[in-house]
């Protein structure tokens, strides 16, 4: 009988999570290895089992994965969730990740900018998505990758701005329906292996463990705002 997943990341969201939910809405039970200091991620990478020297890395049916889509993709694929829509929300996600990270006088424009990429582009596609399926999910008559992942940023949305889906009904309905099932509902719950968002403790941590200044982050923000 193969073991648990297992998990090396530092104590936070980051790119990990969607990973978390993926596993935790399929039902399986995975450990964590949460490194809380660069000298343990340099133990890692000496480790030898590293490709590219990056986490997220996942120790899973005796392979360890890296690369996040790939992670992602592969289990998908073993627990029969579909992908469609998921590329999308990626590019909504990697946004509101990066969000806490902003500068402090670049803070109001980016979550303005954020909140108008949700409603104005993304949010829309997702609705009509569910109003021309007519189905419980968005795909199939089943959970898919592609719900998990849209009541994952609708969360992150909404700890932005609360009231984000005021004028999507069919989300709102959603969201309700989605965290309602038992495997996701159970990770939803205080003392899951859910992480919090990043506070600046947190982001103190993060660059001393990865050793880098907080504006490599801001440049991927950059990026991804001058694509959209």
């Amino acid at each position: 009988m193969a073991g648990k997943p297992i998990l090396h990341y530092f104590n936070g969201r980051g790119r990990m999570e969607s990973i978390r939910w993926l596993l935790a809405a399929a039902g399986v039970e995975f450990e964590e290895k949460l490194f809380e200091t660069h000298e343990e991620f340099e133990k890692l990478i000496q480790g030898g089992t590293l490709m590219y020297e990056q986490v997220p890395m996942v120790e899973i049916d005796g392979m360890n994965l890296v690369e996040t889509r790939a992670i992602l993709r592969y289990i998908a694929a073993k627990y029969g969730l579909i992908d469609m829509y998921v590329e999308g929300l990626r590019d909504l996600s990697d946004m509101i990740m990066y969000f806490p990270l902003s500068l402090p006088e670049e803070k109001e424009m980016n979550l303005e900018y954020i909140l108008q990429r949700a409603t104005m582009r993304f949010f829309p596609v997702y609705e009509k998505a569910l109003r021309d399926h007519g189905q419980d999910f968005l795909v199939g008559s089943q959970l898919s990758w592609a719900d998990i992942q849209l009541l994952e940023v609708i969360l992150m949305a909404e700890e932005c701005k609360p009231s984000v889906l005021l004028g999507f009904p069919l989300l709102q309905e959603f969201k309700v329906r989605i965290s309602c099932i038992p495997t996701i509902n159970k990770f939803l719950q205080p003392g899951s292996q859910r992480k919090p968002p990043l506070d600046e403790e947190s982001i103190r941590k993060v660059k001393n463990i990865f050793k880098f200044e907080r504006g490599i982050f801001l440049k991927n923000m950059s990026t991804i705002v001058a694509e959209y």
